[in-house]
């Protein structure tokens, strides 16, 4: 029998090929050689199996199954199917990761793997500087319930001593994410209903009740080439999808005076905006307060077809 593989790396493309290189690259310099990329395509009518093959040619990795969707299914769907092939492979870990990230130190994936085991942590992620500044994108992360919002320790700061210490945290996005495969069968796969934004903050959240909490490890670093497939915090996607999937965020997990107060935080700032908006931006955003609000909410959590063993 063939040993089980410890991690399963789950990354979703759109439209990808700029940044595969520097992804590719990473990985084949890691000293770590026990995983399994799944990289799940949902950009549309393209084939970019070709393409990657080169690429495991030039930058090889220890072994990738690739994924070609016929639509664009959104990043929670795309990850779920790469989660459950990690579960069917046997892999005790699944990492989350981004492919418009590098990493330059080459024991990373050992090093968070090791002290995953080690230490038990079920969630681990590192610090996320921007690619081209070095400033910090992500040093752990916090969800402010009273608003239904999240945000990102250090974000836009230098980086520095502030951010150098470990810890927990009650949110961080899933960009690079190691999570013990037996979670899953807690609390069930990625809520798919988000397509984008908002579904790891549903995932994590649904760990926090559960009484877990993501592990921040400061020396382990990576680095985040923002917004590549979205096109950004000012494109009409983003406000899209945003708006929409904070208020169906509130709506799914909060209950009584705190979904009260996170509701009416969410109205000001939609009023707010569409004060300020174009007439174009404002048609936008009031469409995705309107699906946000009229979204069914599932009875409870997906679970996954195939259960880890660790």
């Amino acid at each position: 029998m063939m040993p089980k593989l410890k991690i399963g790396l789950v990354t979703v493309l759109y439209q990808s090929e700029a940044v595969l290189p520097g992804f590719f690259s990473s990985l084949s310099a890691q000293s770590f050689k026990d995983y399994h990329l799944y990289l799940i395509d949902n950009s549309p009518k393209t084939d970019a199996a070709n393409g990657i093959r080169a690429l495991n040619e030039q930058y090889p990795l220890p072994g990738y199954t690739y994924i070609a969707n016929d639509e664009n299914k959104g990043v929670a769907y795309g990850n779920n199917q790469g989660i459950e092939l990690s579960l069917a492979a046997g892999c005790t870990h699944t990492l989350l990761l981004n492919n418009d990230i590098e990493f330059e130190q080459v024991h990373l994936l050992r090093d968070i793997y090791e002290h995953a085991v080690k230490y038990g942590e079920r969630l681990i992620v590192p610090k996320i500087l921007f690619y081209n500044t070095r400033k910090i994108w992500m040093a752990g992360g916090r969800l402010l319930k009273w608003r239904g919002y999240t945000s990102h320790v250090g974000g836009l700061q230098p980086d520095g001593p502030v951010y150098n210490s470990p810890g927990y945290f009650d949110y961080a996005p899933t960009c690079f994410m190691l999570i013990d495969n037996g979670l899953f069968g807690e609390i069930g796969l990625m809520d798919s209903t988000y397509f984008v934004y908002f579904d790891d903050t549903d995932f994590v959240y649904r760990a926090v009740k559960r009484g877990y909490a993501v592990y921040y490890i400061p020396n382990l670093v990576v680095l985040h080439k923002e917004s590549t497939a979205t096109g950004g915090i000012r494109s009409p996607f983003f406000l899209h999808y945003f708006n929409r999937n904070r208020l169906y965020f509130i709506r799914k997990n909060f209950h009584g005076f705190q979904r009260l107060i996170a509701l009416f935080v969410t109205g000001l700032a939609a009023l707010r905006n569409i004060v300020r908006y174009d007439r174009e931006n404002r048609r936008i955003l009031v469409d995705a307060l309107k699906e946000g609000f009229f979204l069914k909410i599932p009875s409870k959590p997906l679970k996954p077809v195939h259960r880890s063993d660790g």
